[in-house]
């Protein structure tokens, strides 16, 4: 199988030599049509301009007269009315002549055998030194009418410039292939470091450094490679991290069950150990199969895109219904609730939007302390709905809050475990997840000891 380099090379030198071919018919047929009755025109006047001086000038100077003409570029043939001829100037490659073309030159008739010279395939008539190829008048001279048949001498016009362009043209063709060997290998040298490269990736290695330095298509190219290689690297530490954080994630909870299991089958635990002991399994359990479910969703919202399923409802009577699920959970811990809930329309998917409300009012909780306070602020314009999600937690610092949006983030995992939370650091990734697909936005302010904002926009239709 031919190299790429190979075949743009033999393709150029194809289309070279092809190129050539249909010029020079091109050429030819351009001179047929166009250039020879011109041609015939001019050495007609000539052939008449040579019978007028001869015609009208003494019988001693038309002899070298004629032999001027010849040296001069032209092929001269004169027959006399008994049919013997005289050449002057340079030869004729064949010196055929129909008699009776003589004989109605001699009559009178002009002879136009350049014009009529038959056209024949990539050759032109212009270079075709025979008799027949000529221009015929009659020639008075006394009482007797001869015959001059006339054609510019060609070899002797064009003889040298004949071997010039030959030269030019060997050179042109020889260091057209030069050229385009060389300029090829500039070509094809970037798109061998793409299949390199292409390999190298497929191997799993994605840092990669083309050093491609062009503004053209095949530049623009090598650069979004190098971008698409960044960003499968990027995806390849997110996997990894993935994976990492999911067994992580998996074996904390699983530990703990196998280790109280095996203390309870011990049978060397009281009545309350006991209860305290399956309570954490319990919890754990619990844990496991919320962060599965939150799995689950994150893996269909990734294969599922922008399947949503929408309809119109009210935003506000949703958020309301989310408070009286999580009613037990803020009223635990004594929270304030702060509500601006006026009446918004919107045309969304709005299972996915109930999973957002539930996400946001359980992180607020989770994080503000016994007796603060949660506001939900609900307002719209023309085109987006907007909502403020507040609250007088314990905030996130600067260095955190780039990163909540992640999957598996926790701002302090050390406090988490202390307090015995089981959030699995999805709920936020699925969130921002959500609203995107709706193509809206969440933001978040922060401050650490401070609370926390998010604001959401969606579009209302």
């Amino acid at each position: 199988m031919k190299s790429l380099y190979m075949r743009i090379v033999l393709t150029t030198i194809a289309v070279m030599m092809l190129s050539s071919v249909l010029a020079f018919v091109a050429a030819n047929i351009f001179y047929q049509y166009e250039l020879k009755p011109v041609n015939d025109s001019k050495v007609t006047h000539v052939a008449e301009n040579i019978k007028h001086f001869y015609e009208n000038n003494p019988a001693q100077e038309r002899e070298s007269y004629l032999q001027n003409i010849g040296t001069l570029g032209y092929q001269i043939y004169v027959v006399d009315p008994r049919g013997s001829g005289t050449f002057y100037g340079g030869e004729f490659r064949s010196q055929e002549l129909s008699p009776s073309i003589i004989r109605q030159v001699q009559q009178g008739e002009v002879y136009h055998g350049i014009k009529h010279f038959p056209s024949k395939a990539f050759i032109t008539g212009f270079f075709d030194n025979t008799l027949v190829n000529t221009i015929g008048v009659p020639l008075q001279d006394g009482t007797e009418t001869y015959a001059l048949f006339v054609r510019p001498n060609v070899d002797m016009l064009f003889g040298e410039l004949h071997i010039f362009l030959a030269v030019i043209v060997v050179l042109i063709v020889l260091l057209s292939i030069v050229l385009v060997v060389v300029s090829t290998r500039y070509i094809v040298k970037p798109i061998t470091k793409l299949t390199e490269a292409t390999r190298l990736i497929s191997q799993g290695t994605y840092y990669l450094k083309l050093n491609v330095n062009r503004k053209d298509e095949i530049g623009r190219l090598a650069s979004h490679f190098s971008q698409m290689a960044k960003g499968l690297e990027q995806l390849e530490a997110m996997r990894q991290e993935f994976v990492s954080n999911v067994s992580h994630e998996i074996q904390s909870p699983l530990s703990s069950i196998q280790g109280f299991s095996q203390t309870l089958q011990s049978g060397e635990v009281s009545e309350e150990e006991r209860k305290h002991y399956l309570s954490v399994i319990e919890s754990e359990a619990r844990r496991m199969s919320q962060m599965s479910r939150q799995l689950l969703m994150l893996a269909s919202l990734d294969k599922e895109g922008e399947a949503l399923e929408k309809t119109s409802f009210n935003v506000a009577d949703q958020i309301k219904e989310v408070l009286m699920t999580t009613e037990w959970s803020w009223r635990e811990k004594e929270l304030a609730l702060n509500l601006q809930l006026p009446e918004v329309m919107i045309t969304a998917d709005q299972k996915l939007l109930h999973q957002v409300w539930v996400n946001l009012m359980t992180n607020s909780v989770k994080f503000t302390p016994e007796g603060g306070t949660i506001s939900i602020r609900l307002h719209q314009d023309e085109q987006n709905c907007y909502v403020d999600f507040t609250d007088t937690g314990i905030g996130i610092s600067g260095e955190n809050l780039p990163h909540i949006f992640n999957r598996f983030y926790k701002a302090d995992k050390a406090r988490s475990r202390r307090e015995g939370e089981t959030g699995s650091g999805l709920g936020l990734a699925i969130t921002h997840k959500i609203i995107r697909m709706h193509g809206g936005t969440i933001t978040v302010e922060s401050q650490e000891g401070e609370g926390t904002i998010f604001h959401i926009t969606l579009p209302i239709q």
